[in-house]
């Protein structure tokens, strides 16, 4: 499987495919979260969500993404998620629903990069927000 330069891996790779890539600029993704994934037998059982804490990771994937420069298989600098900005939910996600997910970045002051995030189903707005990347050295 192809994790698109991320370090996480299933269960919590959330990035499904990549539509578009800017080098350290942006990205568009695409995510669906299966209805048999174990998280809804809990969140809540007979009118499953999505979390809205797995969405903002889900966007958070996307900026790691949208960071990297050049190639996502090329050896590449770690981004770790410091602040989550101006987080809103317009309407609940539900499983099997497709998603794209969208980065843009903002704003950098030395290592921290800020994004832009947007998640849309059918072209409608469902999560929109800012998240802050740090970017740590690769051990």
């Amino acid at each position: 499987m192809d994790f698109h330069g991320l370090p996480h891996r299933p269960p919590f790779l959330f990035v499904r495919e990549i539509i578009s890539h800017d080098a350290g600029r942006s990205a568009e993704c695409l995510t669906t979260f299966e209805t048999d994934d174990p998280m809804f037998r809990g969140h809540f059982p007979g009118n499953p969500l999505v979390p809205g804490v797995i969405l903002t990771e889900a966007l958070a994937q996307t900026a790691g993404i949208a960071a990297a420069s050049g190639s996502l298989n090329d050896e590449r600098p770690r981004f770790l998620l410091s602040a989550i900005r101006q987080m809103k939910f317009f309407r609940a996600v539900r499983p099997g629903e497709q998603i794209v997910l969208r980065a843009h970045k903002i704003g950098q002051a030395e290592k921290l990069l800020q994004f832009e995030v947007e998640a849309m189903i059918n072209g409608e707005k469902v999560a929109v927000g800012q998240l802050v990347l740090n970017t740590v050295p690769n051990e």
